[in-house]
């Protein structure tokens, strides 16, 4: 035998340009559907990389291929099928387009694509791009006039005031959430080593109001005193960074840092965050395809958004998770 074998060949999967082989969706406004997969290219990007993740919401559509004639089997991560008897499923939107040098332009897409999914009752699942992708559907989730819980998963605790003069890139995520007014609780999980926060950023985090619990905390004690921190029945934004993950799990990004999560903490998270309350928003970003390692952090990345569909699912079907 020569070359790799096709698992999808096996198992009688056929190609699909779409996140698991679901519909597409072209056209927000007549969207039915209990999630949308959205990528978003970037947003705003500093000029030292540029767009780096650019290519990950297409690589993850790719990481599902080989699953196109397997999406009603059962999927131990949620105890049934990813779409059980009853609920809707979801669907890929595509991806929206990107900018070059008109980052404003690039938000105003993000925002005005959240604002529709969201208005047609569905979840949105923006897929990054860098972690700059965030903010604008943070700012399009006010227009609703509910207040949020944001459970942030990410090795960094995106604090920065500004770097390189630019206040809206991925090093200043969550201080630009901390000030929307409907952004009343943030939960930051995951952090570790050293990242581009000083000491006075965690500081004015703490002041704030954030609560961190560490990777090495949830080595130590679970996922419990993180979900701990959300209150019951509250409106959550699940925003996860894939670097969170151990680089064993995922070695595709750009800063590889030893001690993360595992794929069953996270899991374990999404599922916790669902049953304390409403999962009203999630996005996936800083997965960098070109530095994986044989597609391994795609098939993880792809793994748990598709346990994120099927969480989703449940939820907008009212059955239990």
């Amino acid at each position: 035998m020569t070359g790799k074998p096709d698992l999808g060949a096996l198992f009688g999967a056929t190609p699909a340009s779409t996140f698991l082989g679901l519909e597409k969706c072209d056209d927000l406004d007549r969207m039915d559907a209990s999630s949308a997969y959205i990528g978003a290219p970037g947003a705003t990007p500093y000029g030292s990389v540029g767009a780096y993740c650019r290519n990950a919401p297409d690589a993850l559509r790719k990481a599902t291929s080989s699953l196109t004639a397997n999406i009603d089997r059962h999927n131990f991560d949620l105890g049934g099928p990813v779409f059980p008897a009853g609920s809707r499923r979801a669907v890929d939107c595509g991806d929206l387009p990107f900018n070059e040098t008109d980052f404003a332009r690039n938000r105003t897409v993000i925002q005005d694509a959240i604002r529709k999914i969201v208005g047609k009752s569905a979840v949105p699942i923006l897929v990054g791009g860098d972690d700059s992708v965030p903010i604008p559907m943070l700012e399009a989730l006010s227009a609703t006039g509910q207040t949020y819980s944001e459970l942030q998963i990410d090795a960094h605790i995106d604090w920065r005031k500004s770097h390189m003069d630019e206040e809206l890139g991925l090093s200043s995520t969550m201080r630009r959430a901390s000030e929307m007014p409907h952004i009343e609780r943030i939960v930051q999980v995951g952090a570790r080593g050293i990242g581009s926060a000083h000491s006075d950023d965690h500081a004015d985090a703490i002041a704030w109001g954030a609560a961190f619990v560490t990777a090495h905390d949830i080595h130590r004690s679970g996922v419990e005193p993180a979900l701990a921190c959300i209150p019951d029945g509250a409106n959550i934004i699940v925003c996860i960074d894939v670097d969170a993950l151990d680089p064993s799990i995922v070695p595709g990004v750009i800063g590889r840092t030893p001690g993360g999560l595992a794929y069953h903490h996270v899991l374990d998270l999404m599922t916790g965050a669902a049953r304390k309350g409403r999962i009203a928003a999630m996005d996936f970003v800083e997965y960098v395809p070109e530095a994986d390692i044989d597609g391994l952090g795609g098939l993880a990345t792809a793994g748990l958004i598709s346990a994120a569909m099927g969480i989703l699912a449940r939820q907008d079907a009212r059955l239990p998770i």
